[in-house]
């Protein structure tokens, strides 16, 4: 059973606010390698489209696109934290910042599995994603 749309998540000065549901919880947490996501590093979890609700700031969401213009990146346009994205690869999809979710960091993911975004599935007639490698986080011992 899916989490109720009570997740709540906000970009890092608090002017962009929502909730959002995520059917596999933080299972599908991950990252990509392509050229815009290798520069932004962010971990991000999946969600279905509908399944966002803005509760502040949305007008103040921009939007970033580049190459085939089909995945929807956004951002705050005070602070510049990605929130979330809609997706090339399923358009019925978003993936959200981890890091803008109350109470979770990236760093909460000892092993979050790097997606072959170099070659996307819709360009190289895949079906999925190749997994390109793992990024691993170990805390360093207290001291």
């Amino acid at each position: 059973m899916s989490e109720p749309l009570g997740i709540k998540g906000a970009c890092h000065c608090g002017a962009v606010r929502f909730r959002v549901r995520l059917p596999d919880g933080f299972a599908s947490a991950r990252r990509c390698d392509c050229s815009y996501c290798g520069m932004r590093g962010a971990v991000a979890v999946s969600a279905k489209l509908g399944d966002i609700v803005f509760d502040e700031g949305e007008g103040l969401l921009t939007l970033y696109r580049f190459n085939t213009m089909q995945a929807e990146h956004y951002f705050c346009s005070r602070c510049g934290i990605y929130t979330h994205h809609k997706r090339r690869s399923n358009p019925h999809e978003i993936g959200v910042n981890v890091a803008c979710i109350e109470g979770k960091s990236p760093f909460d993911f000892e092993c979050v599995p790097v997606l072959d975004g170099v070659t996307h599935p819709a360009d190289a007639g895949a079906r999925g994603y190749r997994i390109a490698g793992h990024l691993h986080y170990k805390k360093a011992p207290a001291g």
